[in-house]
């Protein structure tokens, strides 16, 4: 008896120990599940949030993961459960999102421009090889500008700007020939002289009128091309001068046909176009290959009609001389000798200024002159330009399209915004030059004359024995 009570004691001190042990495991169990929700439950809030249980919708879900959720939940201080906390997860990570793209958008435009808008076309621009310089000084400006457009890109953690700009297959420019202006002028080949008869001879009312005569000009630039088959522009959205939005989907232009750069003048002309830094106040240097696609070109646009009947017309008015050479020495001086502009010498000149364009560098930088729509294209196909969209125009239903050649618009170029600019579009080179040295001669500073179908007002501003600037507005 006393053996099987002692076998019983034995046996409860045992079972109660067993008991205990159990106890003692289970305490330390559910200490180191609580602890273990609560390391997991700081570090979640220290991540930026709680998660989601990925096994909510069950209903075995264990009692460790209920005591980690609301861990989480008390130290994040949301008590909305897991359907709101999701929807606030969601909120903030499209919050998230947005905010980078308007740190995008601020950083766009900081570039070391006080007070210039951010441009609004974030595309990475393809050079296609125009523009190449022996010394690289006008690269070296617009590839400030383009680097800093890549990098925010690469900044932008692949989410796309939601107001970007529906993005083009860049531009192609063929320029294989080019290289061959640079050569000695009578080692180059020319066109044939135009021969247009007695057509070419200005008239006694032109001679007297030089509305008449300009609209002459319009008649005889056989190389200007036509909207729809040569090119083809998209007007976008209207505004008005001091509005800000930009009113354009894409480019001004859609596509340009690859034959207008195998036109002579064209090709000429736009083998200038890299010739300058746009930096206003910089002097500029001209080598003597750069003099000679200078000289070339003068050469090239003399045997054309519009040039042809401006001599004629000057030698009429006993301004220059019938000699040919003299007058292309005239025209080489009026267009490309350098002058002083925004307090530098040998700074700009009439080309640059008129069809290439200018920054000025004092105070806010501002796109000055910029007036030619060739070179309006090929920066744009660069991704240097970003269209804004037309200026109203004065009379309410002219309404511009795509057929219309007499444009004004808003645009920024290289960040900087230019608020009106006026430009003919698809008029050829040669006339321009003869339009626009017309007016120089025989006008004032305001010429209102007619174009074909367009009324027009040719400002032009001398400096000195130059032309400062000289742009077409429209008077419709």
């Amino acid at each position: 008896m006393g053996i099987k009570l002692e076998h019983r004691a034995d046996t409860q001190l045992f079972s109660g120990s067993r008991k205990h042990a159990r106890t003692q495991a289970h305490w330390y169990l559910s200490r180191s599940a609580e602890m273990e929700g609560l390391i997991k439950g700081l570090i979640d809030v220290a991540l930026g949030g709680h998660r989601e249980d990925q096994n909510q919708d069950s209903d075995q879900q264990s009692r460790d993961e209920r005591s980690r959720s609301t861990w989480a939940e008390v130290v994040s201080g949301d008590q909305d459960g897991d359907e709101g906390r999701g929807s606030d997860d969601r909120q903030g990570y499209r919050r998230t999102s947005w905010n980078e793209e308007e740190k995008s958008e601020n950083e766009h435009g900081r570039w070391g421009i006080p007070e210039s808008r951010p441009s609004r076309r974030p595309q990475v621009a393809v050079d296609q090889g125009y523009g190449t310089h022996e010394d690289g000084r006008r690269q070296n400006y617009h590839q400030t500008f383009l680097s800093r457009k890549e990098d925010n890109q690469d900044n932008n953690d692949n989410w796309e700007t939601v107001d970007r700009k529906h993005q083009r297959q860049p531009h192609k420019v063929h320029m294989d020939h080019w290289h061959g202006y640079k050569q000695p002028p009578t080692e180059q080949e020319y066109s044939n002289e135009v021969e247009i008869g007695s057509g070419i001879e200005p008239t006694e009312e032109e001679l007297s009128n030089l509305s008449q005569a300009c609209n002459k000009l319009w008649e005889l630039d056989l190389n200007r091309l036509i909207p729809g088959k040569d090119y083809q522009i998209d007007c976008g959205e209207g505004k008005k001068v001091y509005q800000k939005e930009d009113m354009a989907q894409g480019g001004l232009f859609s596509w340009l046909s690859e034959d207008v750069f195998r036109k002579p003048t064209y090709s000429r002309f736009c083998s200038l176009l890299d010739n300058y830094n746009p930096n206003g106040g910089c002097k500029e240097v001209v080598t003597s290959e750069e003099r000679q696609e200078q000289v070339a070109f003068i050469e090239e646009i003399s045997r054309t009609a519009p040039i042809k009947y401006l001599h004629k017309y000057l030698l009429s008015k006993g301004m220059v001389s019938g000699d040919r050479q003299e007058f292309k020495g005239v025209m080489m001086h009026l267009w490309f000798d350098l002058y002083g502009r925004g307090g530098a010498s040998s700074s700009s000149s009439a080309f640059e200024h008129v069809f290439v364009g200018e920054i000025k560098q004092r105070g806010e930088e501002v796109v000055s002159g910029f007036h030619n729509w060739l070179q309006f294209y090929l920066e744009e196909a660069k991704g240097r330009v970003d269209y804004q969209g037309y200026i109203f125009p004065r009379r309410r239903g002219e309404i511009p399209d795509s057929e219309t050649q007499l444009l004004t618009i808003q645009f920024e170029w290289n960040g900087i915004l230019k608020s009106v600019s006026s430009t003919l579009v698809g008029v050829s080179p040669e006339f321009e030059v003869a339009l626009y040295t017309l007016c120089y001669f025989v006008g004032r500073e305001d010429n209102r004359v007619q174009l074909g179908p367009y009324i027009v007002n040719i400002k032009c501003y001398r400096f000195g024995d130059r032309i400062g600037s000289v742009f077409p507005i429209s008077e419709c």
